[in-house]
């Protein structure tokens, strides 16, 4: 190793430039083959340092997600059941809604996908840069239960506005009480302008029955609604298909009548 070579080296460890000094002997072996001229050099080091810096925030915006699963529409099988609006699905994967400040709302009955997709169409945002969280509505719910109790629920709520993207997953499962459907009517109307997807069991029309309070319910269901894509999916249970082998499962012998 020369003495440029090393002082490059100590240079770039100085500067912090670790994705330059972890391709640095590929990138001045191409070098010193006559591979890469001088600016070629620079500029592909630059790239390997900025690859890293993007491989790291991307690692980091998954991480803070909190997806279940790490999932992604490629992965899902839209042939499990002609009823899936595959066309809507795979139109929404180009993020437009997230663009637009828009929102998602998968429902159907349980098992056909939404979760699966829910997290998948955050992948994706987390793909181009956006800040995701993840969580069940029952968790966010006790979340901001727990922050009225210990006085930090001002804090609790800015956490759950930050995130581009915010998924509630299996919303209106049960009856709200009055505390709860008043932490929502804060938790949509300070996200006003970012996106929601939300899964559920119901069908939108639904939900207001279990808000104790038809006034909240209307302010707050009519706004969700009327600015969100609605996805209905059907059919039969996705999970049976996603279920492991056993190996020692034989086929069945057809029956005989």
């Amino acid at each position: 190793m020369s003495v440029m070579d090393t002082a490059l080296r100590e240079s770039l460890k100085s500067l912090r430039l670790s994705g330059m000094l972890e391709t640095l002997d590929a990138r001045l072996a191409q070098a010193h083959g006559g591979e890469l001229g001088h600016l070629d050099f620079l500029q592909v080091l630059c790239q390997d340092e900025i690859t890293r810096r993007e491989t790291v925030a991307f690692q980091r915006r998954l991480q803070r997600a909190k997806f279940e699963q790490q999932v992604t529409l490629e992965e899902f099988d839209f042939t499990a059941s002609s009823k899936l609006p595959a066309a809507q699905i795979r139109d929404l994967g180009a993020l437009r809604w997230l663009h637009a400040g828009e929102s998602v709302i998968l429902f159907g009955p349980v098992g056909v996908g939404k979760t699966h997709i829910a997290q998948a169409l955050g992948h994706l945002a987390v793909r181009q840069g956006a800040h995701v969280r993840f969580a069940k509505t029952s968790r966010i719910l006790a979340e901001l239960a727990g922050g009225h109790a210990d006085r930090t629920w001002e804090k609790r709520i800015r956490e759950l506005v930050r995130p581009d993207v915010l998924i509630l997953d299996d919303f209106a499962m049960r009856q709200l009480s009055a505390a709860h459907a008043d932490d929502l009517y804060e938790l949509v109307s300070e996200r006003q302008g970012r996106s929601l997807i939300i899964t559920s069991n119901r069908a939108p029309s639904d939900w207001y029955p279990l808000f104790p309070n038809p006034v909240v319910a209307e302010s707050l269901l009519d706004r969700l609604i009327n600015t969100s894509h609605q996805v209905i999916m059907n059919g039969p249970s996705y999970r049976p298909n996603k279920r492991p082998k056993n190996p020692t499962d034989k086929p069945a012998k057809p029956s005989v009548k």
